[in-house]
């Protein structure tokens, strides 16, 4: 963990806590210890800050190359435990991906949104296999994960977030998935998609969205 993150940690993450007041439930279903990926749905920019501010482990995010073009702004990122993505699409997302597999081998806890951008409209949205291949190929424990009310915090187009205490932000942690079935198959696109689609269905129960069968556009 850089220098950085331990003292955003330590100073940023109780401000935020205090200013937003997320409301909590089933953090204990993170594993204490070993490679995990909290999966989640995507409302807003901010959901990247609001699941690491009240988690006990640190949380390595994905984070659109863009923002590491310049130079301060890619140590920043860096020392906040971002990891930099291409979404051009094709094989540069696939390799993207696979930038994270060092971060799970370490044994460390991976945040990711399935569904790949924000929704555009707060339904939840078709995955993306590339978190079931991450899984699989990290032998790291699925952890469904859903928001709620993150988008009244910073709504899409808002260039920033609300200051003042924000009534119904929640992050509610499920149990981690059991793969077990999954683990001793060969793994093709359908074993990936059967994956993703019950991780997809655990956040729903979370969060109780209207789910859409298809991928959301990206802006």
């Amino acid at each position: 963990m850089s220098a950085l993150y331990t003292v955003s940690k330590m100073t940023v993450a109780p401000m935020l806590r205090v200013l937003w007041r997320p409301a909590t439930v089933g953090f204990e279903h993170v594993p204490v210890t070993g490679p995990a990926i909290m999966a989640s749905n995507h409302l807003s920019v901010v959901d990247s800050l609001v699941i690491p501010i009240n988690a006990e482990r640190p949380i390595y995010f994905l984070a659109k190359d863009d923002y590491f073009r310049n130079p301060l702004m890619r140590s920043i990122m860096l020392g906040l435990n971002q990891i930099p993505v291409d979404r051009s699409g094709g094989r540069a997302s696939l390799m993207a991906l696979d930038a994270a597999l060092p971060v799970l081998r370490d044994g460390h806890v991976l945040g990711i949104f399935p569904e790949g951008t924000r929704s555009p409209d707060g339904r939840l949205y078709r995955g993306r296999p590339g978190v079931a291949k991450l899984a699989l190929d990290s032998g790291a424990a699925l952890v469904p994960v859903g928001l709620v009310g993150t988008e009244k915090i910073q709504a899409i187009g808002a260039r920033l977030p609300r200051l003042g205490r924000v009534p119904g932000v929640e992050v509610r942690v499920g149990k981690p998935m059991d793969l077990t079935p999954w683990r001793d198959v060969t793994v093709d696109s359908r074993v990936l998609r059967e994956i993703t689609a019950a991780l997809m269905a655990e956040i729903q129960k979370l969060t109780g969205q209207d789910y859409v069968g298809r991928y959301a556009r990206r802006a």
